[in-house]
């Protein structure tokens, strides 16, 4: 794939994938998340920023900033992650200026004017409560928590009502003027956009917006995300008792990092066991030979210095028990002796095909190397990717599932 790269005086990264559509998704990831909130002065605060940024700047009112790509056709969005916030726009290549004038203007000259605040903080109230009242969501938060306790990583990221309602300007501008600074972000575009032109346009937006912030102390001192080791990991039995209809359940572990090369054979195990495919293992144990689930799947995630690995299901509580022996027999069976040479192929060419169609959806390949770049200066690459799956073996996988699915190693918890 042929990137585009550049870095602006500022400090600003670039990065710009060409296409022939018409339709350019651009924006910027700033690397502000969870996990650079500060321990019990700042849960919630990176999710909280992301909503009040389009609350106001000194040149646009709120209602200027809702309206101002959407009156060409475009769409304008934002969500946080542990470890970044995004700030998103897909316009057509005529509208280029406009997206990166104004998606400048809210990352770097938003005020955060108090009045807006205290609107907006009962919105993200409501957004708790209705997660709350859905366990299948909840129950990821909760065993993250389990996972990473005492951690950043583990925190909520929406916060709590409690907490949110103590923020103020001063606090949204203290965080914000922390990590919302040119060399802590990338700017992406995926589009039939000249990269020349896309850069003389941030040279012009950043001069405009990025001047007032240039000066203040915060940006003279050096980006430091709050220090908070990684606690060590201790399995857990977890249970809460929320009187559902159906039994939420999670098992799982810590995982290995982004630069583990391991975690290229997991996310082929993973996908074996319980990815997205309705011949995924797990899918077959528990939904089409005994119709125990609706829906049962497993997730990998991946961070710069530790990862996560889970299965989730829900079933009938009086099936919780049966559910996880059935799950116990798909992790021993990988554990215990490779897999076919004639299942490896057959895995490997599946999920081949999954990567290359879920890179159709422009959109979030746009996100996904947004953020690659942005942690660690990586140019996503597909065909590096898929080299990397063909040269996995029976013996790598077989190493990984013993050295992650142990049974003594798992977390489990339920919800029910």
């Amino acid at each position: 794939m042929n990137y585009n790269t550049h870095t602006l005086t500022n400090g600003l990264r670039v990065i710009h994938l060409p296409s022939a559509s018409p339709v350019v998704y651009c924006g910027y990831a700033v690397a502000a998340g969870t996990r650079n909130e500060e321990k019990g002065k700042e849960e919630g605060m990176a999710h909280f920023c992301e909503h009040t940024t389009f609350k106001g700047t000194s040149r646009r009112t709120s209602m200027n900033i809702l309206g101002y790509l959407e009156s060409v056709g475009g769409d304008l969005n934002a969500f946080t992650n542990k470890e970044e916030t995004v700030y998103h726009a897909a316009v057509l290549k005529g509208n280029i200026d406009r997206a990166v004038d104004l998606l400048t203007d809210i990352v770097f000259n938003s005020t955060y004017p108090q009045a807006e605040i205290d609107k907006e903080v009962e919105v993200i109230v409501d957004e708790i409560e209705s997660y709350n009242d859905s366990p299948s969501e909840l129950v990821y938060d909760l065993f993250e928590n389990a996972i990473f306790k005492g951690h950043p990583l583990g925190h909520n990221i929406l916060g709590t009502a409690q907490q949110l309602r103590t923020y103020k300007t001063e606090d949204a501008l203290r965080f914000t003027r922390r990590y919302y600074r040119p060399d802590n972000c990338v700017f992406f575009a995926y589009g039939d956009v000249k990269f020349e032109k896309l850069v003389r346009l941030l040279e012009k937006a950043s001069a405009a917006s990025i001047t007032s912030i240039s000066s203040s102390t915060d940006m003279a001192l050096p980006i430091t995300a709050p220090a908070t080791p990684l606690p060590p990991y201790k399995a857990q039995h977890i249970e809460h008792h929320m009187d559902t209809h159906l039994a939420h359940v999670m098992i799982g572990t810590r995982a290995y990092n982004v630069h583990d090369n391991r975690r290229i054979a997991l996310y082929l195990l993973n996908n074996i066991l319980g990815g997205p495919g309705m011949n995924a293992r797990l899918n077959v144990s528990l939904r089409e030979r005994h119709a125990l689930v609706y829906t049962v799947e497993s997730m990998l995630q991946s961070y710069s210095d530790t990862g996560l690995w889970a299965v989730y299901f829900g079933c009938d509580p009086r099936n919780v028990n049966r559910c996880l022996r059935l799950i116990r027999r798909e992790l021993d069976k990988v554990m215990e002796k490779p897999i076919s040479e004639a299942a490896l192929r057959a895995a490997k060419k599946q999920i081949k095909g999954q990567i290359g169609i879920a890179c159709d959806s422009r959109e979030s390949f746009a996100l996904d190397f947004a953020k690659g770049y942005l942690h660690y200066g990586w140019q996503k690459d597909i065909t590096r990717l898929c080299k990397h799956i063909d040269a996995l073996t029976t013996d790598d996988l077989l190493k990984v599932a013993r050295e992650t699915f142990a049974e003594e190693c798992l977390t489990r918890l339920i919800i029910r």
